[in-house]
């Protein structure tokens, strides 16, 4: 028996032990909560018409601006070491600073307040 198909045997063996394992020994204690299918907070017997709350939209939008910043600032520990890192941090200091003048704004504007 080769390395190959040893190997596949265990890892086979291996996924149908723990599977097994997860149904005999996995806790079936269904409750209200949980045999609920709204998870949301919501009554679910209530008109779906509801309006939503503006504040809402709004912590959802910054959180995807500030993930967004995220994503543009990750490759820059990389790209320092490009031919030119002065230009580098010069866009990446540019975007810092627009992405907090305009995080000033919403507070300024009271967009973070979540109580009126």
């Amino acid at each position: 028996m080769n390395m190959i198909t040893f190997m596949f045997t265990l890892s086979l063996t291996l996924s149908l032990l723990l599977t097994a394992l997860n149904f005999w020994l996995a806790q079936m204690n269904p409750d209200s909560e949980k045999l609920s299918p709204y998870e949301c907070g919501f009554d679910p017997l209530g008109s779906a018409r509801l309006p939503f709350s503006i504040r809402f939209f709004l912590v959802a939008i910054l959180f995807l601006l500030f993930d967004l910043e995220i994503a543009l600032l990750l490759p820059l520990p990389w790209a320092i070491q490009l031919q030119s890192p002065t230009t580098t941090l010069t866009w990446a200091s540019l975007l810092i600073l627009l992405l907090t003048l305009g995080l000033v704004y919403e507070w300024i504007q009271g967009g973070l307040e979540w109580a009126e």
